[in-house]
């Protein structure tokens, strides 16, 4: 390594602060199909949104050359929600860099037992 740790410059992954960003300036990296729409997953994050909102800011990056259009890094179903929901825009973080291929390997999921509490296709209160 070279230099003193006072002297090295780190770079954010994030910008300082988020932005509010309409959803059709938003360019999905992948649809939404039926079966996902279908899937246990969805519909807890539908659930999730409906009963205390977003939680976690989808994740987008610049798309350079191009003024205020953006690329969804994370938040695919969040972003599909919203859209059926007849929402306009949604709080982002941005991104410094498009890492879209390696971004959801450095998130941290839930365990399979907490995803087993939040089985909301019961409709009933958990069992905790």
């Amino acid at each position: 390594m070279t230099g003193s740790p006072r002297n090295r410059k780190i770079k954010l992954a994030f910008e300082t602060t988020s932005l509010r960003i309409p959803l059709g300036d938003i360019e999905m990296l992948r649809a939404m199909t039926p079966a996902i729409k279908k899937s246990i997953k969805y519909g807890q994050i539908e659930a999730s949104i409906r009963e205390v909102g977003i939680i976690e800011p989808p994740v987008v990056v610049r798309i350079k050359g191009k003024d205020d259009r953006y690329r969804l890094l994370d938040g695919h179903i969040r972003i599909e929600i919203l859209k059926e929901r007849g929402d306009k825009d949604v709080v982002c973080l941005i991104a410094t860099d498009d890492e879209a291929i390696t971004y959801n390997k450095r998130i941290s999921r839930m365990a399979i037992v907490q995803e087993h509490k939040m089985d909301t296709s019961k409709n009933r209160p958990f069992a905790g």
